[in-house]
């Protein structure tokens, strides 16, 4: 039996960034997202803050979309627009609490034009502790909406369509 210990040597490397993965099959392909509750997640009550939890899925989308190779930076950095929240509908069910470990699990649900609807749980264990929807449409840098680039498109689509391996 190997103990993981969090002490390392002096010049060890540094673990990666939380990062999520992708799960799934030909029919739906879902992005996974770690989160750990910290202090600062709390309010007075010593439950999660409800705010936070739209933290906690705007961090899982934008890497959800890193992952599977959209550069929102490049994008934004370029003139060429950015993603802003269109609609967001949110059901919380349960409260998470300091050092649980939540799962954020996306899905893209719908893909158009300018816009994309992804639905999002944060569960902790096999307890759900919110459900959303979130559509995001891509705008130009003035605020006004704008065509999402094609190669972006086709990657959500191959997400809708449970075809990660096409990317």
């Amino acid at each position: 039996m190997t103990s993981s210990s969090p002490f390392a040597a002096e010049n060890a490397p540094l673990p990666p960034a939380p990062a999520g993965l992708f799960i799934g099959d030909a029919g739906k392909i879902r992005h996974l997202f770690p989160v750990r509750i910290y202090y600062e997640d709390t309010d007075l009550s010593g439950i999660v803050y409800h705010a936070n939890y739209l933290r906690y899925m705007e961090r899982a989308r934008s890497d959800m979309l890193r992952l599977v190779g959209i550069d929102q930076r490049a994008a934004s950095e370029g003139g060429e627009g950015h993603y802003a929240v269109a609609d967001l509908q949110i059901k919380y069910r349960s409260p998470a609490r300091l050092d649980d470990e939540l799962i954020v699990t996306s899905t893209v649900e719908a893909v158009r034009g300018a816009s994309c609807t992804i639905r999002q749980l944060i569960t902790c264990g096999d307890i759900i502790l919110t459900d959303a929807t979130v559509t995001a449409a891509f705008i130009t840098p003035e605020g006004r909406p704008r065509r999402q680039p094609a190669d972006w498109v086709r990657r959500f689509q191959t997400l809708l369509n449970g075809e990660f391996s096409a990317l």
